[in-house]
């Protein structure tokens, strides 16, 4: 994406090794500079429709945009039979 803020950013970056330790710190600097991006939820929606397993797109890690799309589900299949409504 031509205007994403990390275009000039070396991409291993947004593939840490490790949640832990420098893994850790590498994930943080790699969610700041999508934290300031504004192509970030288009690159979150590019992983998630592909189903992209790793690295940080849009600002997540791969077990958050797992989580997302849990919850989503969730909430898709509440609405869906009407669970939850008052």
């Amino acid at each position: 994406m031509e205007d994403a803020a990390c275009r000039d950013v070396d991409p291993e970056l947004f593939f840490p090794i490790s949640d832990r330790g420098p893994g850790a710190q590498q994930a943080a600097e790699a969610k700041a500079i999508c934290g300031r991006c504004p192509v970030r939820d288009r690159c979150l929606s590019y992983a998630l429709d592909a189903g992209l397993d790793f690295g940080i797109f849009g600002g997540l890690t791969q077990e958050e945009r797992r989580e997302l799309t849990r919850r989503r589900r969730t909430a898709d299949s509440e609405s869906s039979t009407g669970a939850g409504a008052a």
